[in-house]
């Protein structure tokens, strides 16, 4: 028998099998042009890197466990949801009204409700924001929910393991969820101390094959902290000793995170709930201490709508979400993102931004942590630069802040990249605040970051050498998977 010509005929029929799953399964026609020619090019290995990664779980809703079961409670909660945002629309000021289809596309898209009354923090940095999270809980009197996708062994994560194991101690219920990929380093040892003095531990799905482990390409990228129901944490800050810049010579982290008190709280205390009982396997539903009466701060009186997407979701939300605002907007779009993989429909907006005659601003990495990402980031820049985008590179250190200002009124925060990764296969939550006084803060952040950075010049860069530009191109066809 002629073994290699069956061998051939073989590997003949499962590529073609494969080619065909690719092209019916994948919704984004660049994703699918890439999944084919790595399977095509990459005999065996492009095959097994597509089921290992590229299975399009949004439209096999293998994440549909996450949902709260409790009918009654879902239909209660959109029936409060719309019933509160309408009136909170109702008597918002003339910036919700700029942006009212954002905000009513969070409603209808996820129930997402727009909340009044809010008092948000800008943190800066591991240096503003780890204290203020460490005197957050030592107040804590019920519970505690944290959700994270990197813990690393350190100085912060061993100050936060012993204020919680103090208010376990004191009777406070605390829930964490890691990512089991993001926080391998705590997996054992500090897994192992959390639950035997009393914290209830999850991983987010669990990785058991890590070669070849489809899972491992869904990551739970939120940083989320809800402290007793009205008190809660989140943006582009993970615990590990890195993001505290008090070392001589280490490489400066600038990021950005957020403080929220108020009725915006509830929201991400409602994702948690979700992430729990997928990770858990428990049925954790909402009951009046973890939603308590909202503590209104109407001296302040900021508004708060959170966007969240993963492969749980029908829709990209946050996406839509970004477009929504880049649409909406009039005058300035602000963008601070570490990895900016855009695709078609971002970039096109952008660009219709700048040649409408809006001042565009992005500003990436000098020099990222990821090479490849990095090399098909630039591959974009041509198109941005040409459209009169202004794209600034930060030179202090690396830039891993993920944050929009538009027009000085609207800003979006949170865990999020501007990439195909946050896009679709992550699971990622973001703030949006709608107010003047804290965009014009965090407008003032973006303009200071810029000083420690430098301005791409359309027509060097237009002059750099073909083999760059040839290298670029080539991470560009592969950035659908990266």
């Amino acid at each position: 028998m002629n073994w290699l010509l069956i061998g051939e005929i073989v590997y003949v029929t499962i590529l073609a099998a494969t080619c065909i799953r690719i092209i019916y399964d994948t919704r984004s026609t660049t994703k699918t042009m890439a999944y084919l020619l790595f399977a095509i090019f990459f005999p065996i290995a492009g095959i097994i890197f597509y089921f290992s990664f590229g299975i399009n779980y949004r439209k096999r809703k293998i994440y549909g466990r996450k949902e709260i079961t409790d009918t009654g409670v879902l239909e209660e909660l959109k029936r409060a949801t719309t019933a509160y945002t309408n009136d909170a629309l109702k008597h918002a000021g003339t910036i919700v009204q700029e942006y009212k289809e954002l905000a009513r596309l969070l409603v209808k898209d996820q129930q997402s409700p727009f909340t009044r009354h809010n008092k948000v923090k800008l943190l800066l940095n591991g240096e503003e924001k780890f204290p203020e999270v460490i005197n957050a809980i030592r107040s804590a009197k019920d519970h505690i929910h944290i959700e994270y996708y990197i813990v690393e062994e350190g100085g912060i994560a061993k100050q936060l393991e012993e204020v919680l194991l103090q208010k376990v101690a004191e009777g406070v219920e605390v829930r964490f969820i890691y990512d089991d990929f993001g926080s391998r380093s705590i997996r054992r040892k500090t897994i192992s101390r959390l639950r035997e003095a009393g914290i209830k531990t999850a991983p987010f799905y669990k990785v058991r094959f890590l070669l070849l482990a489809n899972r491992l390409n869904y990551r739970n990228h939120r940083k989320i902290i809800v402290i007793d129901g009205h008190t809660a944490f989140t943006g582009g800050i993970n615990i590990s000793d890195k993001y505290i810049n008090n070392k001589k010579g280490q490489l400066y982290w600038r990021d950005t995170h957020l403080r929220i008190d108020g009725p915006g709280v509830y929201y991400l205390q409602y994702l948690f709930l979700n992430d729990w009982n997928f990770c858990s396997g428990e049925s954790l539903q909402p009951a009046s201490f973890l939603f308590p009466s909202p503590q209104v701060h109407k001296e302040e009186d900021v508004l708060v709508q959170i966007a969240a997407s993963g492969p749980d979701s029908t829709q990209p939300t946050i996406l839509f979400s970004l477009l929504q605002a880049v649409y909406l907007a009039q005058e300035e779009i602000l963008i601070t993102t570490p990895y900016f993989i855009p695709g078609e429909s971002l970039l096109e907006a952008l660009s219709i931004a700048a040649l409408s005659g809006l001042s565009v601003k992005l500003l990436v990495p000098g020099v990222s942590d990821i090479g490849l990402v990095n090399a098909a980031a630039r591959s974009y820049y041509d198109e941005l630069l040409s459209a009169g985008v202004e794209i600034y590179q930060y030179q202090k250190g690396f830039i891993h802040a993920k944050t929009l200002v538009a027009d000085g009124k609207l800003s979006v925060v949170g865990t999020a990249n501007m990439d195909y990764r946050s896009f679709d296969l992550n699971f990622e939550v973001n703030a949006l605040v709608y107010d003047c006084d804290f965009s014009a803060k965090l407008r003032d952040v973006f303009y200071d970051d810029l000083k420690d950075a430098e301005r791409i010049d359309p027509e060097v860069w237009a002059d750099r050498p073909i083999y760059k530009q040839m290298a670029e191109k080539v991470a560009r066809l592969l950035s659908p998977l990266l």
